[in-house]
């Protein structure tokens, strides 16, 4: 039951990476369709995050009462239908409507499968966070593939994006199956009122998703620029340094689990705010675009663990309400994912695009500085049960200074 749990999250994390990596891939063919410029397709891509995060916000409460299961359930095949929405439509305006319709969607779901994943997390009392958005790198790479073949073989944005959606449906329908129940909370049972307010610390462990999903977007959307107007590097060459940096990603995600059972929550967030600051000061003072590519590779091999962990201490940061804690976090991260692109565009403007993208370096030791302050209530609950309950009770103790 455990292991098809676990499966089941994980295709579900690769599956939304999927419809994300085709969506990605083929922006260019959208801006083809509708002969849109630069900043339409921006407006497009703004439509879509703020979807995402409204509904994150407003169904924080329902995420409470009616589980991730029964969320997810519904969520994932609403979000393959709106998926072939925005495939189908005829026009721009319309196209904007259909995005605002597949953000929500997506949004929802992004939470509903965060909070599965803590619950599975939970019932394995051991921390598996990582290799679930190992699931999504997998899906976004595949998805990418997925956009070059269509691409290839000359079909346009819609015919892609619709035989996507075709996918996903069924296999959307089929891993609900796969689902565990959400634990009963004291609030939830009637035995105690719900608090109107989380935790404090939810709010914490959010601001370090901000900065990281600011982080990793910052990256996503400059890093082909950074290449190519910098450092001189050909459009195929500067197209190289995203999928390293995914490439990195994933791989990170497949052992940083056991990096973190090894290491503790709090020495893995310093280490990986400090390894990023490090990685991306070798992209921002490279000398030619090999060397850049190499330091995003690094980069993405430490900042990949970032995210999970948030989203994992923020699945036991208020243990009456989970999955509206982490609805919380998922959505001050995804801000942070709108708001970085735009802080680096703006600095770039101002001075250059290497300082722009040197403010990942910044953010990056704030990771390190804030990783002191997380709770860490989970290696208490959890890890005490398991055969690592050493581990937990190192977590527990302040690090040395």
């Amino acid at each position: 039951m455990l292991f098809r749990a676990r499966t089941g999250t994980f295709l579900t994390f690769a599956l939304a990476g999927l419809l994300t990596g085709v969506w990605v891939a083929r922006m260019p063919a959208l801006a083809d369709k509708f002969g849109t410029n630069e900043g339409e397709i921006g407006i497009v891509v703004l439509v879509w995050g703020v979807g995402a995060i409204i509904a994150m916000q407003a169904l924080r409460a329902v995420m409470a009462r009616a589980g991730s299961r029964a969320t997810l359930r519904l969520a994932l095949p609403l979000t393959a239908l709106s998926y072939a929405g925005v495939a189908l439509a005829p026009t721009y305006t319309v196209l904007l409507g259909a995005v605002a319709l597949f953000g929500m969607t997506f949004g929802i779901t992004d939470i509903a499968m965060n909070a599965q994943g803590s619950v599975v997390e939970r019932a394995y009392r051991r921390s598996i966070m990582s290799g679930m958005h190992a699931g999504w790198s997998v899906g976004a790479m595949c998805g990418g593939l997925f956009g070059v073949a269509t691409a290839a073989a000359g079909l346009g944005f819609t015919a892609t994006v619709l035989a996507a959606a075709a996918l996903s449906l069924p296999a959307g329908l089929a891993l609900g199956r796969t689902y565990l129940p959400d634990p009963v909370s004291p609030a939830a049972s009637g035995t105690g009122r719900a608090r109107r307010r989380m935790p404090a610390a939810v709010y914490l462990i959010g601001i370090l998703g901000f900065i990281a999903f600011m982080t990793e977007g910052s990256i996503a959307d400059w890093s082909g620029l950074l290449l190519h107007d910098e450092l001189g590097a050909t459009q195929a060459v500067a197209a190289f340094g995203y999928p390293m940096f995914e490439l990195a990603m994933l791989l990170g995600r497949l052992v940083g689990d056991r990096v973190r059972m090894r290491l503790g929550t709090r020495r893995l967030l310093v280490g990986a705010g400090l390894g990023t600051a490090l990685g991306m000061t070798v992209v921002v003072l490279a000398p030619a675009p090999q060397v850049a590519i190499a330091g995003f590779f690094f980069t993405g091999l430490v900042v990949c663990t970032v995210v999970p962990t948030t989203i994992s201490l923020a699945g036991t940061a208020d243990p009456e309400r989970p999955g509206a804690a982490v609805a919380q976090v998922g959505a001050m991260g995804y801000g942070g994912l709108l708001l970085g692109p735009v802080v680096v565009g703006f600095l770039s403007d101002a001075t250059s695009l290497r300082v722009g993208v040197g403010v990942v370096v910044v953010l990056a030791l704030l990771i390190s500085a804030g990783a002191r302050f997380v709770p860490l209530r989970m290696n208490v609950d959890v890890a005490s049960h398991s055969s690592e309950a050493a581990v937990a009770g190192a977590e527990t103790e302040p690090l040395a200074a």
